[in-house]
């Protein structure tokens, strides 16, 4: 069983979000494919989220998570996402696994400032 509350922390690469966690042998893990635009939705009032944030996401709603995602379908062994808040989808690659054990039916996130 994964943790109730997930944290990594995103940063731009050559112009495209991603995410190291060394714990999970995931290197520059990119998100792509309406994810992206998710981020940028999220992190319009985070000045320097470029060079890195806080994301925190769980499985089920924590206080004051920021979006909501709806799971959609599967597809190319990655999952969609419906974030209605924003009017988009975003695709969550194989990588989502690592930190759940079967895509969940929700997804729940919020993005906060970089501490230190």
């Amino acid at each position: 069983m994964s943790n109730f509350l997930q944290i990594i922390f995103p940063y731009q690469f050559e112009g495209a979000w991603v995410f190291d966690d060394e714990d999970k042998d995931l290197d520059k893990e990119p998100f792509v494919f309406g994810a992206d635009t998710i981020i940028d939705q999220m992190v319009v009032d985070i000045q320097g989220a470029e060079n890195g944030f806080k994301l925190l996401f769980s499985h089920a709603p924590f206080p004051g998570f920021q979006v909501h995602g709806e799971w959609v379908r599967e597809e190319m062994e990655g999952n969609w996402y419906r974030v209605s808040d924003f009017d988009i989808e975003g695709w969550l690659c194989p990588a989502l696994l690592k930190y759940f054990d079967s895509p969940p039916k929700d997804i729940y996130a919020k993005a906060e400032p970089k501490r230190g």
